[in-house]
């Protein structure tokens, strides 16, 4: 009896905490929007609320009361199911078909801000390991310099195909280019994230070389056997499973079941089955992108809390602020200079370059994703963990006000307060 009303309490906590959470971010989300900032600004506020950094520092621990330790963990993985299901939607829109039509810049600008960055993360390891150390963050072997390198050079997706939109940049030369190349370093920055956890503490115990093979078989039969399978299926107008909406959850989960088992975290998994899923010559289901993001959105907010719980802005001081400079200016000025260098030598016009420059530079949701990766597997300690979510706040509220220098926003677009807060998909809340 005393387990059983143990349960029912700590379900009821959850319920409360739920309900909480989502009014609330969904009000930030609201606050961020009018204010000319993605609805991820306001979400992450949201996080930063409820954690250390602003309620925990007050005398009646009411960080402690709302989110008791009980219900960290089905929070958790409630918000685990939602970030699955945020990377099928973003894999099922990467169309590298983009790469049509503009020559060789796409990849050109793809390569120049995902490598530079890259390139320069690493380094930074390499050459300031006594500031990395002073932090709290002993171990720096090969697979920290990876990560490290991946987390500089994100770019969030969701967010820039957000931006597009409300600056009225579709269509356009720099926001087709942005939009690409930006499909291409999520699918490249995810494989080099993937590789840095094999042989971490958040893999399996299965040698690395094992696991190495293991997921590259698991990735050769989602693409050459899954892929065309679902394709003649769904084709199918008269099978069991024509709705293409329960096959998309149960392949995002499914997949996400694998990779965790692999120890890759779940959220390669769903990124994978979005790209498995995604049609090769026309675009997108929209009953699938609507249901997946509306499935998703109602839980989305509670990975903020999450990772808002994790963050302690007052830990920032000292060395630490030595550092969020370091890595913001590393971060945000290889990836600006590297698109802007290399749009210019494609022959585009200093704003578009500027405009394609800012847009990739953006890191949003999909950054706190790849920390959260990095903190889960050990890889970062809570201090590291912090200055690098400091870091993705400001290079994403710097987008638009960047964006806004180099392309002023027209007046039809202030015209009415829709502009803001149109989704960025149909039923989409993600940016």
């Amino acid at each position: 009896m005393p387990e059983r009303w143990l349960m029912s309490m700590v379900a009821t906590q959850v319920i409360g905490d739920i309900a909480l959470v989502v009014v609330a971010s969904s009000v930030l989300g609201l606050v961020a929007r009018r204010c000319g900032q993605p609805t991820v600004i306001g979400q992450i506020l949201t996080g930063l609320l409820f954690g250390p950094s602003l309620l925990g520092r007050l005398p009646w621990h009411l960080t402690a009361r709302l989110f008791p330790h009980a219900v960290l963990s089905p929070l958790n993985a409630l918000a685990q199911v939602a970030i699955v299901i945020f990377m099928f939607a973003v894999g099922y829109e990467v169309d590298l078909g983009a790469l049509r039509g503009h020559g060789r810049t796409v990849p050109w600008v793809a390569s120049a801000a995902l490598l530079v960055p890259m390139g320069l993360g690493m380094a930074c390891v390499l050459v300031f390991r006594s500031g990395f150390a002073a932090i709290g963050q002993p171990h720096q072997g090969h697979s920290f310099v990876l990560f490290m390198g991946t987390a500089m050079s994100v770019t969030a997706l969701p967010v820039l195909a957000s931006l597009v939109r409300e600056r009225e940049l579709a269509g356009t030369m720099a926001g087709d280019i942005a939009t690409a190349a930006a499909g291409i370093m999520d699918v490249l920055a995810w494989l080099v994230l993937a590789a840095a956890l094999i042989g971490t503490g958040g893999a399996t115990r299965l040698p690395w070389l094992v696991t190495l093979l293991l997921t590259a078989v698991f990735v050769t039969v989602m693409l050459l056997v899954v892929r065309p399978s679902l394709s003649w299926w769904l084709g199918r107008s008269r099978s069991i499973l024509a709705d293409p909406v329960p096959v998309a959850f149960a392949l995002a989960m499914g997949s996400a079941w694998i990779t965790a088992s692999l120890g890759l975290q779940p959220v390669f998994g769903g990124f994978l089955a979005g790209l498995v899923m995604r049609p090769r010559h026309r675009a997108p289901d929209a009953d699938v992108l609507r249901s997946m993001d509306r499935a998703g959105s109602l839980l989305l907010p509670l990975f903020f809390i999450v990772t808002g719980l994790s963050v302690s802005i007052g830990s920032v001081h000292g060395e630490a602020l030595v550092l969020l400079a370091l890595v913001f200016c590393v971060a945000s000025g290889s990836k600006f200079g590297a698109a802007y260098t290399v749009s210019r030598a494609c022959r585009l016009e200093p704003r578009q370059s500027a405009t394609v420059a800012a847009l990739v530079n953006t890191r949003g949701l999909t950054e706190l994703i790849a920390l959260n990766v990095g903190l889960q597997s050990g890889l970062i300690g809570q201090r590291l963990f912090t200055v690098l979510v400091l870091m993705a706040i400001a290079t994403t509220l710097m987008t638009g006000p960047l964006l806004a220098l180099i392309r002023p926003v027209r007046a039809a677009r202030l015209a009415g307060p829709h502009a803001l807060t149109e989704p960025r998909r149909q039923g989409a809340v993600w940016n």
